[in-house]
This record gives structure tokens, sequence and C-alpha cells, in this order.
């Protein structure tokens, strides 16, 4: 017999249990959602877990409870990754702040910053994640906002570096993780005070729900997050967030297969002529490489490359794909791709491709996506 303390869980073994409650007898593993839009009290509020659908949901604290495990600071769950990403700059940026954002991130975020956060007299200065954020734009700033992988170029920034100079600086930093999730990057390990996700991605990996989440260093931060929600009214329903809970589990499975199947992928379009600017950041060729070795611990599902011959070759590449669907979203067990530029701005070349991969075998999807490569050129 032996006193000693159990090895720690690996990534894999705690996405299945993360949020689960303990056992009960002749009850679910993990709960049903809870819906309800008012809960039971009798007198003083204080004395119930739950009062009003705005304010809490069970359903709710169980994910929560799991995604802070996999963050490691405690998470608030949001209607979608907008609302997460929202209750982040909204209320910690006031007139007369700065804000330092992607140049070349998700464009929603981009757009927010420069549009409402910007005429509410908030300065905004955009800088590219391919880049070491310079000491000129940390200086005087509130908050850096980093996405990295960015979207849709994948180029990663030095977070533990960033976070140490922007702080040095006064500022708090939040980072956009969704194209990593928490098991290929932990944010807030790295100096972020905030990690903010799309959950309809990766997270859930079935397109069939929106969701968000911002895990928080600080407990504290996580107090105001609750407050904007409720204030606010940018609640998850109970049913998307037991469908989230649910398809947790699989995470990890998921996304190994996934990120094998992606790497495999960029190799072979390395070798093809009538393909250019291939993106991943788990070829050591890639210029976002060594950073991301450093700090991450999967490189993920998208692979984005340009296609020659322009837009309408691009649009036959995409036509002629059998197991691809053409979609603008990622992380999903069905591979999707798409010209990513059909969306307007002038950030990515016409002929360039978002592609994520999914779950079906490596071989099959890479064979298909060769013939609609072949096929496309006429």
């Amino acid at each position: 017999m032996t006193n000693a303390e159990p090895e720690p869980l690996r990534d894999a073994t705690r996405v299945v249990h993360a949020g689960v409650p303990a056992p009960v007898q002749g009850a679910p593993q993990l709960p049903g959602p809870a819906l309800a839009s008012h809960f039971h009290v009798e007198g003083d509020p204080a004395t119930a877990a739950y009062s009003y659908g705005r304010d809490g949901n069970p359903t709710w604290t169980l994910y929560e409870r799991a995604l802070a495990e996999l963050e490691g600071g405690p998470a608030t769950v949001f209607a979608s990754g907008m609302a997460a990403a929202a209750a982040v700059l909204v209320p910690v940026v006031r007139p007369g702040d700065v804000l330092v954002a992607p140049a070349d991130g998700y464009p929603a975020v981009r757009s927010l910053a420069t549009g409402h956060l910007s005429e509410c007299g908030v300065e905004v200065r955009l800088v590219p994640m391919s880049e070491r954020v310079p000491d000129s734009a940390l200086a005087g700033a509130r908050l850096v906002w980093l996405e990295s992988p960015s979207n849709p170029m994948l180029d990663v920034v030095d977070i533990a570096d960033t976070a140490e100079r922007a702080h040095a600086a006064g500022a708090l930093v939040a980072v956009d993780n969704t194209l990593a999730t928490p098991l290929g990057q932990r944010p807030l390990d790295l100096g972020a005070n905030y990690c903010v996700s799309s959950d309809s991605k990766h997270l859930t990996g079935h397109g069939d729900l929106i969701l968000g989440h911002v895990a928080v260093a600080d407990p504290a931060r996580r107090d105001e997050l609750v407050s904007w929600r409720t204030e606010t009214g940018a609640i998850a329903g109970p049913f998307e967030v037991w469908l989230a809970h649910r398809s947790l589990a699989t995470l990890a499975l998921r996304l190994e297969r996934q990120a094998a199947t992606a790497l495999a992928l960029a190799e072979r379009l390395l070798f093809r002529e009538d393909v250019a600017d291939v993106r991943y950041p788990g070829l050591p060729r890639d210029r976002a490489h060594e950073t991301a070795r450093r700090q991450m611990r999967g490189f993920g599902s998208v692979v984005p490359f340009t296609v020659a011959g322009g837009r309408e070759r691009a649009e036959r590449f995409l036509a002629d794909c059998r197991l691809v669907e053409q979609a603008t979203s990622f992380g999903g067990v069905r591979s999707s791709a798409e010209r990513r530029a059909r969306w307007g701005g002038k950030q990515v070349p016409e002929a360039f491709i978002r592609f994520s991969v999914g779950c079906e075998d490596p071989d099959d999807l890479i064979a298909d996506v060769e013939r609609a490569l072949d096929l496309s050129a006429g």
C-alpha cells in the first residue's frame, strides 16, 4: 500500500469529468437543463441558491465549473462569443481610455472597437498580431486585446511577453482563445487577466448552438462579469448550455483527430504548385511555429491557404469538394471551408480559403481536397 498522492489527471481525462457533479443514487450523471424563468423562493431571497432565470441557473453553474477547471480561473457563460467579448470590452474601457486591439483579427471585435467604443471617446490603437506588440502601443493603455492564434491568418502572439509589458504599462490583458481552446493554450497561466472564447466553435464542436464564455484570473472580475450579464440580459439558454457541457466531454478526442489531420493536410498542400501561403502553426517552417511551440499544447484544426487562379478558381474548388461544406465557422466535427474575402474587406486575397478540418478519416478528407483542387483547375 502507498499513501502517495495520485498523479495529476491529463487533459483528456479532465475534460470528460469537468463540472460533472458527484454521483447521486438514481440521478443522471449530468443533470438535464433547468428550464425555468423563476425558482421557488420563500422569504429572504438570499437563502435560495437561485431565484430568477436572468440571475443564475444550475445548468450554467455546472458548465461554468467545468470551464473553470479547464481554464484555470472562474468562468462566466454568455449568450454568444460576441456577448462574451462585449462583456469585457464595453465596461472595462471608458471615454479617454486607450484600447489596443488586433488590426487583423476577428472583424466583429474590430468593428465594435473602431465603431461603438471609438465613438464613445475611446482611443483605439490597432496592431498586427503577426508582429511583437510595440511598447509605444502599450503606453497609457487601459486594455490590451490579443487574438492568438489570430483569425483567419493564424498568427501567434507571445502572450507572456506581451502581458508582462502591458501590466508594466498599467494595462489589463484579454486574450481571444477561441482557435486554441483551453486544451491547446491557457492564457491565464501566461499572464492574461481575461480569457475569452466563442464556445460555438471547438468547445461544442457540432455547429448546432451559439455560446461564449469569459474566464478570469481574479475572482473579483468574475463578479463584475456576472453583474454585466444580469444587467444587460446577455444570458445563455439552459438547453444550449447543457448541450455544450455534454459536448465538452469529447473535446480532447475531437481535437486530437482534427489537429493530426490538419497538420497532414497542411503538409500535403505545401507541395502543390497551385496552392500558396499555407499557414499552420504546427508546421516547422511556419512563421508562428516557434512562439506557438513554446506556449501552445496543440495547434488546432484550421488551415488557411490561397488557391492559385483567383476568386473563380477558389469558388470552383469549394463547389467540387464532396466532404466539405461551405460555412463561416470552424471547429466542428464536419469539415467546412469558405472563401473568406466574400464578406468584404481587403485583409485577405480573393482566393484565400479558411479551411476547418473535421473528424473525417484523414485519408478520405485529404483525397477529397486534392480531387477538388485538380477538378477546379479545369
